[in-house]
């Protein structure tokens, strides 16, 4: 099984960013993690700032993986290019916010890209990520 973990804009700053809403530990800290909690799974991982790079990102697995696990960052709240991306492809996709962005700022109460993914998990920290990889491995 192949999934995809994709992150977007300002996610590469995760584990110095604003610690006290993302936290304080490293992707790469916690993609390792995940590696060793999913060992029968092949993920892989990419990270971009950039809306269009996230968008050849999808095209480019959308139809060859098991499943994509998108942490679009602000994107998720603006960006309709990346709905019709995930509304185009075949492979499943779950969403993920690190922190609850329903008890944030009211622009982040909108999500643009939620009405396309199977599911959205928002606000359990960094195990979103592995809930979302468990929803995909079982479905």
């Amino acid at each position: 099984m192949r999934i995809l973990i994709i992150n977007g804009p300002n996610l590469n700053l995760l584990g110095v960013r604003e610690p006290e809403v993302y936290g304080s530990t490293t992707f790469s800290d916690f993609y390792s993690n995940l590696q060793q909690r999913f060992p029968n799974v092949e993920l892989h991982h990419f990270q971009s700032n950039h809306e269009g790079a996230l968008i050849d990102k999808l095209h480019e697995v959308g139809f060859t993986f098991n499943g994509i696990v998108l942490n679009a960052g602000g994107f998720a709240h603006t960006s309709i290019a990346l709905a019709d991306a995930i509304n185009a492809i075949t492979t499943p996709v779950v969403a993920v916010h690190i922190s609850n962005t329903f008890a944030r700022e009211s622009y982040r109460h909108h999500d643009a890209i939620a009405g396309k993914c199977k599911g959205l998990i928002a606000g359990l920290g960094l195990e979103g990520y592995a809930l979302a990889i468990k929803y995909l491995v079982n479905q």
